[in-house]
Order: structure tokens, then C-alpha cells, then sequence
């Protein structure tokens, strides 16, 4: 599975008015005219990522293609609506149970995660649309194909996204060094555990309106592991408060 290429003004155009996840936007430097503007104007209200470039890389992006300035790569799955994921859990009869990634850019831990997502029954996994790894075939390839399976829900505004999954009766955990030994936290219930990214962890503002902060105590001569080892761990913790709770 990869990304799909999409070159040319109409072809882009079409795909940005019918909500076409699109993961980038690449544009030819101080391109002018036409229905510039409106492709521009689609892709700030979609949240698309966008990056000038010269002509000469939009050539090789295109392959041949008549890009017309313009060359989009779309996401190679379908995105899903937190209102669709939530419809799943309840159709299950389970609390629901979702895993946020706070930017993380490096494809191998995204797919491990989603991998993972998928075994410990996640119900989705929450995006952003900035500032994160794009769903390409690398990321794919590491899920074992688990991408096909667990729904992931792109996002806008972290923190706001936070406050609303508040306000629907999720409780938030964040994993961070400076938290509490996770095994003491109370993880059951509708959960989302939420993963910052590589070598910075969570954001600042995310931590804050993290409901609790819960750590792994590291007992070794590394000081942390990384975030696809982490989240592993703190996912199937989930699972085992729950499978407790439920007396299995």
C-alpha cells in the first residue's frame, strides 16, 4: 500500500472538494492565476499540509504527469469520523477505548502502535493532521496490515480535541517520565491513552489537560523506551484493568 499521486489542477481540486484525505500538498513556487487561490483556499479549510517547491521536484513527483503546478498525495486508507468509532464500541457493548498520538513523526512507530491498537482492542486511533507521520506504505508495512482494521480518526487542535473527548466521558491518560508508576492509575472506563512524540513526549499544553500522567519505572541503564514500546505497554495495562474488572 502507498501514497497516491495526484497531479493537476482538477485532479487536486476534485479530491480536496470531496474530502479526499490528502496527506501534502506540494506547490510550485510563486504560481499564480487561475484557480490557484481556490486550490489554495480548499486546502487551509481542509487543514492540508502545504510545501512550496520548485518546478523541477514537481516533475519527479509527478512522473510524467501534467501537474500544472500542483502534485497531492493522498492517503492510501480511508480516514473514519470519531462519531463512526465510538458507533463501534457501542455496538460491541464495550467502554470505549482510543489511542491519540501527539505528532509523532517516526513511521515505524506509528505502524508498531497501530499494530499493537489492533490486538489490544482499540477501537481507534486519533491522528493529527499536522506535524505527524503520514499513513504512507512504510507505516503499512510495520502495521502488518493492521491499518486495514483499526480506525484512524484524523484530527485537528489537540488540546481541543482532548477537551471534547472530555465532555463525551473519556478520561485521559497521558504517558510521560514525571507521571505516576502506571500499574497504581485506575485505567478503566471510556480511556484514551495518548503518546507523545519521539524524544520530546507530549506536548505541554496536551499534558496539561491530560486527566492523569502515568509512567513506566525504568529500572536499567536507559532512562525511557521508545514510543511504540511505551504505548504497548499501557495499552494492554487497559486490558488487563478491564479484564479484572470484568472478573475474566
Amino acid at each position: 500500500m502507498s501514497e497516491e499521486i495526484l497531479a493537476g489542477r482538477n485532479s487536486v481540486t476534485e479530491a480536496l472538494r470531496s474530502g479526499r484525505s490528502i496527506n501534502k500538498l506540494f506547490v510550485q513556487d510563486g504560481i499564480k492565476g487561475g484557480s490557484v487561490s481556490e486550490i489554495l483556499g480548499l486546502a487551509k479549510t481542509a487543514g492540508v499540509v502545504l510545501e512550496f517547491c520548485k518546478s523541477e521536484r514537481l516533475d519527479k513527483l509527478a512522473g510524467g504527469l501534467r501537474h500544472q503546478g500542483f502534485v497531492a498525495l493522498a492517503a492510501p486508507i480511508r480516514f473514519h469520523s470519531l462519531e463512526e468509532v465510538l458507533a463501534l464500541a457501542e455496538e460491541k457493548g464495550e467502554a470505549p477505548f482510543l489511542l491519540l498520538l501527539d505528532e509523532l513523526q517516526d513511521p515505524q512507530n506509528v505502524g508498531a502502535l497501530i499494530r499493537t491498537a489492533d490486538a489490544a482492542g482499540v477501537h481507534g486511533v486519533l491522528l493529527p493532521k499536522r506535524r505527524s507521520c503520514p499513513l504512507n506504505a512504510v507505516v503499512a508495512k510495520i502495521s502488518a496490515g493492521a491499518v486495514e482494521y483499526v480506525p484512524v480518526v484524523q484530527i485537528g487542535n489537540i488540546p481541543q480535541t482532548i477537551e471534547e473527548l472530555k465532555k463525551l466521558g473519556f478520561w485521559i491518560a497521558g504517558a510521560d517520565m514525571q507521571g505516576e508508576d502506571y500499574y497504581k492509575s485506575n485505567l478503566t472506563g471510556p480511556m484514551v491513552i495518548v503518546v507523545g512524540a519521539e524524544g520530546k513526549g507530549l506536548g505541554r499544553l496536551v499534558k496539561e489537560k491530560c486527566d492523569i500522567i502515568v509512567s513506566l519505572p525504568m529500572q536499567g541503564g536507559v532512562s525511557s523506551l521508545n514510543a511504540s514500546a511505551a504505548g504497548a505497554v499501557l495499552l494492554y495495562e487497559v486490558v488487563r484493568q478491564r479484564r479484572v474488572q470484568a472478573g475474566v
